[in-house]
């Protein structure tokens, strides 16, 4: 199977989003768009495919032998414009979620697209702390003194497990590669009030359950196979690989068997991607475009071709 699916994204609302996305989405005069869900198979936020649900194109085998042994699609992607900043969160892992909220838990990767000057990601904490300080920060509004912030540009990569207190800064545009999942504790949302005017929920308790008390340490993903030698592996776990790659004005092979799916989203630039030999079958690309690739019982080869820089997820 040499098909190429293009996808189009689930588009969100946020009181903290801005116009970004609005220069590259069909946004139907949308505002304050803070999220596009490029790969979904989350029900009622699914990405589509020729006007249908990604669910009623790509059936289970095509996702590949990897994503088979998960109870559904495993990993969900999607760009945020943060206008504003986001709460101040941690998501929990797979063991607490199950018991207690009866689903999965989220592990999550950042991936800057841009930032404003000054612009950046509070990420774990400055020190080790108990959730009774933590707790006391939040009861008088000054968690942020706890939060290790860190100034960003594009190309930046954060590695966020489950437990990792986080949020992002106001004025940064990020792609986010994360577990399949929702769901997420609030510790803190300065006070903001929804379109209702209600003050949004928080979940203190809960998070308190499962944040990491400790300061946030960077990790590295390893190519152990060599597999990435003309990209950058930027992001490992049970639930995605990603790598960055980078072509201009020459060409780069990507590789699709019966292990896994390719999924294919443009972080700046133009340009097409084709099934080797196939050229009749050329898909463009552009900014944020994301195409789907299934997998397939034998190798096949696609080519992208152009002047871009684009994130591949798979399993």
């Amino acid at each position: 199977m040499n098909k190429i699916y293009k996808l189009t994204p689930s588009l969100h609302a946020n009181i903290w989003g801005g116009d970004w996305l609005k220069k590259y989405k069909d946004h139907g005069g949308m505002d304050r768009i803070g999220e596009s869900w490029e790969l979904s198979f989350v029900p009622g936020s699914e990405s589509k495919i020729d006007g249908k649900s990604i669910s009623e194109i790509i059936t289970k085998p095509m996702t590949g032998r990897r994503a088979r042994r998960f109870e559904f699609f495993p990993v969900l992607t999607k760009f945020i414009d943060a206008r504003e900043k986001l709460s101040v969160q941690v998501h929990p892992n797979d063991d607490y979620a199950l018991d207690v909220e009866g689903q999965y838990g989220k592990t999550e990767m950042w991936y800057v697209v841009s930032a404003d000057e000054g612009a950046g990601l509070y990420m774990g904490l400055k020190r080790r702390s108990t959730p009774e300080e933590v707790a006391e920060k939040i009861a008088d509004e000054s968690i942020e003194e706890l939060l290790s912030f860190k100034e960003v540009k594009a190309g930046d990569v954060f590695f966020i497990p489950s437990g990792t207190i986080h949020a992002i800064g106001a004025g940064v545009r990020i792609f986010e590669i994360q577990q399949n999942s929702t769901l997420t504790y609030r510790l803190y949302d300065y006070g903001r009030r929804d379109a209702s005017g209600n003050k949004r929920e928080l979940h203190v308790e809960k998070a308190l359950d499962v944040l990491i008390p400790d300061v946030y340490r960077p990790t590295e993903p390893k190519d152990v196979y060599g597999r990435y030698k003309d990209a950058r592996l930027i992001g490992k776990c049970d639930y995605f690989t990603a790598a960055e790659y980078t072509v201009r004005g020459g060409e780069q092979k990507l590789k699709v068997g019966d292990a896994t799916f390719l999924c294919l989203t443009v972080i700046e630039g133009a340009g097409v991607i084709c099934p080797d030999g196939d050229e009749k079958a050329a898909v463009g690309l552009s900014d944020t475009d994301t195409v789907f690739i299934p997998a397939d019982k034998i190798d096949r080869f696609f080519t992208v071709k152009g002047d871009l820089k684009f994130i591949t997820v798979e399993l």
